[in-house]
Protein backbone atom coordinates (compact mmCIF):
# COMPACT_ATOMS: atom_id res chain seq x y z
CA UNK A 1 0.00 0.00 0.00
CA UNK A 2 1.14 3.53 -1.32
CA UNK A 3 2.26 5.82 1.62
CA UNK A 4 0.10 8.73 1.53
CA UNK A 5 1.74 11.59 0.83
CA UNK A 6 2.27 14.51 3.41
CA UNK A 7 0.87 17.60 3.13
CA UNK A 8 2.99 20.78 2.45
CA UNK A 9 2.14 23.37 5.55
CA UNK A 10 4.22 26.73 5.07
CA UNK A 11 6.73 27.20 7.74
CA UNK A 12 6.31 30.33 10.47
CA UNK A 13 3.51 32.05 11.73
CA UNK A 14 0.12 32.75 10.72
CA UNK A 15 -0.22 36.28 9.00
CA UNK A 16 -1.93 39.03 11.13
CA UNK A 17 -5.48 39.24 10.44
CA UNK A 18 -6.98 41.96 8.63
CA UNK A 19 -8.88 44.56 11.36
CA UNK A 20 -10.01 47.42 8.74
CA UNK A 21 -10.25 47.46 4.98
CA UNK A 22 -10.09 51.00 3.02
CA UNK A 23 -11.67 52.17 -0.27
CA UNK A 24 -9.26 54.36 -1.67
CA UNK A 25 -10.05 56.53 -5.08
CA UNK A 26 -7.10 57.68 -7.10
CA UNK A 27 -6.55 59.59 -10.43
CA UNK A 28 -4.40 58.79 -13.97
CA UNK A 29 -3.49 62.13 -15.28
CA UNK A 30 -0.79 63.50 -18.11
CA UNK A 31 1.44 60.79 -19.12
CA UNK A 32 0.44 58.35 -16.48
CA UNK A 33 -2.69 57.37 -18.04
CA UNK A 34 -0.19 55.35 -20.33
CA UNK A 35 0.43 53.44 -17.01
CA UNK A 36 -0.62 49.53 -18.05
CA UNK A 37 -2.83 47.95 -14.71
CA UNK A 38 0.35 45.60 -14.50
CA UNK A 39 2.52 48.70 -13.85
CA UNK A 40 0.33 50.62 -11.67
CA UNK A 41 -0.36 47.87 -9.07
CA UNK A 42 3.37 47.52 -9.06
CA UNK A 43 4.46 50.91 -8.06
CA UNK A 44 1.13 50.39 -5.70
CA UNK A 45 2.77 48.20 -3.71
CA UNK A 46 6.54 49.75 -3.74
CA UNK A 47 4.13 53.23 -2.65
CA UNK A 48 2.41 50.72 0.40
CA UNK A 49 5.58 50.04 1.61
CA UNK A 50 7.48 53.40 1.51
CA UNK A 51 4.24 54.85 3.21
CA UNK A 52 4.40 52.01 5.61
CA UNK A 53 0.75 50.75 5.80
CA UNK A 54 0.40 47.88 7.78
CA UNK A 55 -0.61 45.68 5.14
CA UNK A 56 -2.78 42.32 5.57
CA UNK A 57 -1.38 39.64 3.73
CA UNK A 58 -2.98 36.42 2.38
CA UNK A 59 -1.66 32.70 3.95
CA UNK A 60 0.09 30.27 1.87
CA UNK A 61 3.19 29.76 0.23
CA UNK A 62 3.38 32.79 -1.96
CA UNK A 63 1.91 35.49 0.56
CA UNK A 64 0.87 38.64 -1.19
CA UNK A 65 -0.93 41.69 -0.22
CA UNK A 66 -4.62 42.38 0.48
CA UNK A 67 -5.43 44.31 -2.69
CA UNK A 68 -8.48 44.44 -4.59
CA UNK A 69 -8.85 46.59 -8.11
CA UNK A 70 -12.09 47.59 -9.09
CA UNK A 71 -12.90 48.04 -13.02
CA UNK A 72 -9.98 50.12 -14.09
CA UNK A 73 -9.42 52.14 -16.98
CA UNK A 74 -8.04 51.03 -20.44
CA UNK A 75 -4.41 51.98 -20.57
CA UNK A 76 -4.73 55.58 -22.79
CA UNK A 77 -7.50 56.87 -20.80
CA UNK A 78 -7.34 59.12 -18.36
CA UNK A 79 -9.48 58.88 -15.47
CA UNK A 80 -10.39 61.32 -12.12
CA UNK A 81 -12.32 58.23 -10.35
CA UNK A 82 -10.26 54.47 -10.37
CA UNK A 83 -10.68 52.88 -7.15
CA UNK A 84 -9.31 49.78 -5.09
CA UNK A 85 -9.41 48.34 -1.48
CA UNK A 86 -6.91 47.33 1.18
CA UNK A 87 -7.19 45.28 4.22
CA UNK A 88 -4.89 46.64 7.09
CA UNK A 89 -4.31 44.99 10.53
CA UNK A 90 -3.94 48.10 12.66
CA UNK A 91 -6.80 50.75 12.38
CA UNK A 92 -5.63 53.64 10.85
CA UNK A 93 -6.00 57.34 10.23
CA UNK A 94 -7.93 57.47 6.97
CA UNK A 95 -6.35 61.19 6.06
CA UNK A 96 -2.89 59.99 7.22
CA UNK A 97 -2.90 56.95 4.88
CA UNK A 98 -4.32 59.24 1.63
CA UNK A 99 -0.95 61.97 2.57
CA UNK A 100 1.49 59.66 2.52
CA UNK A 101 0.42 57.32 0.12
CA UNK A 102 -0.31 60.39 -2.27
CA UNK A 103 3.25 61.26 -1.62
CA UNK A 104 5.06 57.68 -2.56
CA UNK A 105 3.00 57.58 -5.93
CA UNK A 106 3.93 59.60 -8.94
CA UNK A 107 2.84 63.31 -9.90
CA UNK A 108 -0.48 62.18 -12.19
CA UNK A 109 -1.02 59.15 -9.84
CA UNK A 110 -2.95 61.36 -6.89
CA UNK A 111 -4.81 59.74 -3.86
CA UNK A 112 -8.11 61.69 -4.07
CA UNK A 113 -10.10 60.33 -0.87
CA UNK A 114 -9.79 57.59 1.35
CA UNK A 115 -12.50 56.12 3.29
CA UNK A 116 -13.30 52.66 5.48
CA UNK A 117 -14.75 50.24 3.48
CA UNK A 118 -18.65 50.25 4.19
CA UNK A 119 -20.84 46.42 3.90
CA UNK A 120 -20.52 44.93 0.62
CA UNK A 121 -18.66 44.97 -2.20
CA UNK A 122 -17.29 47.93 -3.98
CA UNK A 123 -17.99 46.72 -7.62
CA UNK A 124 -21.50 46.10 -7.10
CA UNK A 125 -21.91 50.11 -6.35
CA UNK A 126 -20.24 50.92 -9.72
CA UNK A 127 -22.77 51.18 -11.95
CA UNK A 128 -21.89 53.41 -14.57
CA UNK A 129 -19.23 55.88 -16.11
CA UNK A 130 -19.73 59.77 -16.58
CA UNK A 131 -16.93 60.24 -19.43
CA UNK A 132 -15.91 63.28 -21.69
CA UNK A 133 -13.99 62.61 -24.68
CA UNK A 134 -12.05 65.86 -26.49
CA UNK A 135 -12.09 65.64 -30.22
CA UNK A 136 -9.37 68.82 -31.41
CA UNK A 137 -10.00 70.06 -34.87
CA UNK A 138 -13.60 68.64 -35.14
CA UNK A 139 -16.40 70.77 -35.90
CA UNK A 140 -18.98 70.61 -33.56
CA UNK A 141 -21.48 70.22 -36.29
CA UNK A 142 -20.16 67.26 -37.84
CA UNK A 143 -19.81 65.74 -34.20
CA UNK A 144 -23.48 66.49 -33.00
CA UNK A 145 -24.84 64.91 -36.30
CA UNK A 146 -23.18 62.00 -35.81
CA UNK A 147 -24.39 61.45 -31.86
CA UNK A 148 -27.83 62.18 -32.55
CA UNK A 149 -27.52 59.59 -35.64
CA UNK A 150 -26.18 56.54 -32.73
CA UNK A 151 -28.58 58.16 -30.40
CA UNK A 152 -31.81 57.51 -33.07
CA UNK A 153 -30.76 53.77 -33.37
CA UNK A 154 -32.81 51.43 -30.85
CA UNK A 155 -29.52 49.34 -30.88
CA UNK A 156 -25.55 49.77 -32.29
CA UNK A 157 -23.88 46.71 -32.16
CA UNK A 158 -20.25 46.60 -33.06
CA UNK A 159 -17.63 43.62 -33.30
CA UNK A 160 -14.46 44.15 -30.86
CA UNK A 161 -11.99 41.15 -30.96
CA UNK A 162 -11.21 39.69 -27.24
CA UNK A 163 -8.74 37.14 -25.84
CA UNK A 164 -11.24 34.48 -27.27
CA UNK A 165 -12.02 35.99 -29.93
CA UNK A 166 -13.86 38.23 -31.97
CA UNK A 167 -17.77 39.55 -29.72
CA UNK A 168 -20.56 41.26 -31.27
CA UNK A 169 -22.25 43.49 -28.96
CA UNK A 170 -24.92 46.28 -28.38
CA UNK A 171 -23.47 49.59 -26.92
CA UNK A 172 -26.75 51.57 -27.52
CA UNK A 173 -28.61 50.38 -24.96
CA UNK A 174 -25.68 51.60 -22.53
CA UNK A 175 -25.66 55.23 -23.17
CA UNK A 176 -27.87 56.47 -20.21
CA UNK A 177 -27.47 60.04 -22.25
CA UNK A 178 -24.82 61.62 -24.35
CA UNK A 179 -24.67 65.71 -25.37
CA UNK A 180 -22.16 67.88 -27.84
CA UNK A 181 -20.93 71.02 -26.82
CA UNK A 182 -17.80 73.22 -27.35
CA UNK A 183 -18.02 74.87 -24.32
CA UNK A 184 -15.47 74.65 -21.71
CA UNK A 185 -17.55 75.23 -18.51
CA UNK A 186 -19.23 71.59 -19.04
CA UNK A 187 -15.66 70.51 -17.91
CA UNK A 188 -15.48 72.34 -14.64
CA UNK A 189 -15.86 69.30 -13.17
CA UNK A 190 -12.66 67.98 -14.23
CA UNK A 191 -9.29 68.63 -12.65
CA UNK A 192 -7.70 69.74 -15.70
CA UNK A 193 -4.24 69.07 -16.94
CA UNK A 194 -4.28 71.13 -20.23
CA UNK A 195 -6.83 73.25 -21.86
CA UNK A 196 -9.53 73.02 -23.73
CA UNK A 197 -9.20 74.92 -27.43
CA UNK A 198 -11.37 77.04 -29.08
CA UNK A 199 -11.71 74.24 -31.49
CA UNK A 200 -12.54 71.56 -29.62
CA UNK A 201 -15.86 69.27 -29.92
CA UNK A 202 -16.87 67.86 -26.53
CA UNK A 203 -19.08 65.14 -25.71
CA UNK A 204 -20.09 64.50 -22.66
CA UNK A 205 -22.02 60.56 -21.72
CA UNK A 206 -22.63 58.57 -18.93
CA UNK A 207 -22.52 55.05 -20.23
CA UNK A 208 -23.76 51.79 -18.15
CA UNK A 209 -21.85 49.30 -17.00
CA UNK A 210 -22.66 46.48 -18.92
CA UNK A 211 -21.35 42.83 -19.45
CA UNK A 212 -19.02 43.04 -22.08
CA UNK A 213 -17.85 46.29 -20.80
CA UNK A 214 -19.40 49.15 -23.32
CA UNK A 215 -15.83 51.29 -23.11
CA UNK A 216 -15.30 54.36 -25.19
CA UNK A 217 -13.76 53.26 -27.81
CA UNK A 218 -17.05 51.02 -28.71
CA UNK A 219 -18.78 54.15 -29.13
CA UNK A 220 -16.37 55.60 -31.33
CA UNK A 221 -16.50 52.54 -33.60
CA UNK A 222 -20.32 52.67 -33.40
CA UNK A 223 -20.10 56.72 -34.67
CA UNK A 224 -17.90 55.34 -37.65
CA UNK A 225 -19.87 52.52 -38.72
CA UNK A 226 -23.62 54.44 -38.34
CA UNK A 227 -22.57 58.05 -39.10
CA UNK A 228 -18.74 57.95 -40.87
CA UNK A 229 -17.54 59.91 -38.02
CA UNK A 230 -13.54 60.52 -38.71
CA UNK A 231 -12.17 62.81 -36.24
CA UNK A 232 -8.59 64.15 -37.57
CA UNK A 233 -6.88 62.38 -34.34
CA UNK A 234 -8.28 60.68 -32.00
CA UNK A 235 -9.87 62.39 -29.12
CA UNK A 236 -8.29 62.71 -25.67
CA UNK A 237 -10.93 60.25 -23.39
CA UNK A 238 -11.07 61.17 -19.65
CA UNK A 239 -13.30 59.09 -17.05
CA UNK A 240 -14.82 62.03 -14.37
CA UNK A 241 -17.11 59.47 -12.12
CA UNK A 242 -18.33 56.07 -11.25
CA UNK A 243 -20.47 54.66 -9.07
CA UNK A 244 -24.32 54.61 -8.33
CA UNK A 245 -26.26 55.29 -11.27
CA UNK A 246 -29.38 58.15 -10.61
CA UNK A 247 -31.66 56.95 -13.54
CA UNK A 248 -34.24 59.92 -12.46
CA UNK A 249 -31.32 62.58 -13.32
CA UNK A 250 -29.03 60.30 -15.47
CA UNK A 251 -26.06 61.59 -12.99
CA UNK A 252 -23.23 59.00 -11.67
CA UNK A 253 -23.06 59.57 -7.89
CA UNK A 254 -20.09 59.30 -5.28
CA UNK A 255 -19.87 55.14 -5.13
CA UNK A 256 -17.43 55.82 -1.60
CA UNK A 257 -20.56 57.64 0.67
Amino acid sequence: MARQARQRVPEGPAPDPAVQKLRIRYTKRGRLRFTSSRDFQRALERALRRADVPMAFSAGFHPHPKISYANAAATGTASEAEYFEISVTQRVDVESVREALDEALPDGIDILQVVEAAPGALADRLEASDWVLEFAGLPVEVLETAVQALLARDTAEVTRMTKSGPRTFDVRGSIVSARVTTSADALTDVVATHVVGDDCAILRMVVRHTTPAVRPDDILTALREIADLQPPRPPLVTRLAQGPLDTATARVTDPLE
